[in-house]
Formats: structure tokens, sequence, C-alpha cells
């Protein structure tokens, strides 16, 4: 049986993927390349990030990214790239 989720929930998700786009590694690349600013953000295990990332990338990981997220990303408009 498919679990049923609250309306207000779905809501929320059916919102939230009309404004976030996916994107490539060749595409961020690309914006690296291009002199694009946004933010780099490694979404990975902690041991991962310590184990190599992205140049410019900083390390919020799942759970925390939720708490800290403004304050590592002051600008509300700023695009942001989850990896």
């Amino acid at each position: 049986m498919a679990k049923q989720h609250a309306p207000r929930f779905l809501e929320i998700v059916s919102d939230a993927k009309s404004r976030v786009m996916e994107c490539d590694v060749h595409e961020v690349k690309a914006r690296i390349d291009a002199g694009e600013t946004f933010f780099l953000v490694d979404v990975r295990e902690e041991s991962e990030y310590a184990k190599g990332r992205l140049p410019g990338a900083v390390h919020l990981g799942k759970g925390i990214i939720e708490r800290d997220i403004e304050i590592t990303v002051t600008e509300v408009d700023a695009t942001i790239v989850l990896y």
C-alpha cells in the first residue's frame, strides 16, 4: 500500500519543485568556468567532504543544512547548488 502524505506537505513539495531546477556536473562546471556567482554546498557526510570536495564548496550536511543555511547563505535570492 502506498503511503498517503498530508495535503499541506504535498503542497509544500509541489511549490518547491516549481522553483528548484536540477543540473548536472557539466552545467556546474560551465557556471564555474563562466565566473558565475553562486553558493556551492556539499551535503554529503562529513567524512566524504573531508576526503575531497569541489573548490569553493562549503559543507552543510543533511540534517544541518535546514538549520544553518540562512547563516551560510545570507542573500535570499542567491543561487544555491547542492551536491
